[in-house]
């Protein structure tokens, strides 16, 4: 009530300093009618007043729900860039796996990187994703981990190369060897051949090989009671690749009984290798031109029915056979 006495008498002292202007007769103001003017005027700036502050707390609440959805989302696209940071290295780590290479300071090097990585890796997991500054380092230092695995990638692919190529070369060579081994066997083997050809013409050969038994007065006989030497005959025949020089023809007579006949165990000789007992033997001056020989053999004990067999032989080979029956 006294607010309302001291607010109407603060209202007629401001009339009386400032009269309003009337277009007909003046207006007294009561007392009761200036106070419930003055109810309505204060009761509207309050209202006003409540009205500004609930739209101030209405922006700032907006404000703050912009901020916290927008603070939210942030967050959530830094976790999914540190997980895709995450599924890089990992990736970069299995690449790093799948090098390998004989090289051993190449595979020291590599097995480097790979810590890094690994390392990396699990820092990583420990760094918050709203860090950004950690964040940007670990990007610069998967740029560097990636260039560093290139680096080693175009060596790898070099040495792999270099070596396929010396593979290669080493194959190759493997196959030119094995060709000029079967060249060289080939080449032997022809050489044999001819060897053994040239060797086997150069063998001086005999033909008209004939036995026969004499008598006392060297005229031929069949009687083995009138016989008093056995003769072997026959021609060397011509060989101008044959070895020119004296040769020794042997032979070997065999008796009925089949036993050799020689009147002294100690004359050998060699032929392809053995060692043989012969009968006789005689030394002929071949040139390479054909020459007949005759062989005598002379027998203590006499000759005895039946059939005599001679082998003819030089040092070289047997050059022929013949057989005589005596009665």
């Amino acid at each position: 009530m006294f607010e309302n006495e001291e607010l109407d008498d603060e209202m007629i002292q401001f009339e009386k300093d400032h009269p309003s202007k009337k277009t007909s007769g003046n207006t007294h103001f009561s007392g009761p009618a200036s106070g419930s003017g003055a109810n309505k005027a204060g009761g509207g700036a309050l209202r006003t007043v409540v009205i500004i502050l609930s739209v101030v707390a209405a922006v700032l609440l907006a404000v703050l729900a912009y901020v916290w959805i927008k603070d939210n989302r942030l967050v959530k696209e830094l976790n999914i860039d540190k997980e895709k940071l995450t599924q890089e290295l990992v990736s970069l780590q299995n690449d790093y796996e799948t090098l390998s290479t004989e090289n051993t300071s190449l595979t020291d090097s590599l097995t480097v990187e790979k810590e890094k990585v690994e390392q990396l890796i699990d820092r990583l997991k420990k760094t918050d994703a709203t860090n950004r500054a950690k964040m940007r380092q670990y990007e610069k230092e998967l740029g560097t981990l990636r260039s560093i695995m290139k680096s080693y990638i175009h060596q790898i692919d070099s040495l792999n190369t270099l070596n396929t190529e010396l593979r290669n070369d080493a194959a190759q060579a493997r196959r030119e060897a094995q060709e000029s081994r079967q060249q060289y066997e080939d080449l032997r083997s022809t050489t044999d051949e001819l060897s053994r050809i040239a060797t086997a013409g150069a063998v001086v050969k005999g033909r008209g090989i004939s036995l026969t038994a004499i008598n006392n007065s060297n005229k031929q006989t069949d009687r083995s009671s009138r016989a008093s030497k056995l003769v072997t005959s026959l021609s060397l025949i011509e060989n101008q690749i044959a070895d020119k020089g004296y040769k020794t023809v042997y032979i070997r007579i065999k008796g009925p009984d089949g036993v050799l006949m020689a009147t002294d165990s100690g004359n050998t000789f060699t032929c392809e290798g053995e060692q043989m007992i012969y009968s006789a033997c005689r030394d002929v001056d071949y040139q390479g031109e054909e020459v007949g020989i005759s062989i005598y053999f002379s027998n203590p004990q006499g000759f005895t029915k039946g059939v005599y067999t001679v082998d003819v032989y030089t040092a070289d080979a047997k050059i022929g056979s013949a057989d005589l029956r005596l009665r």
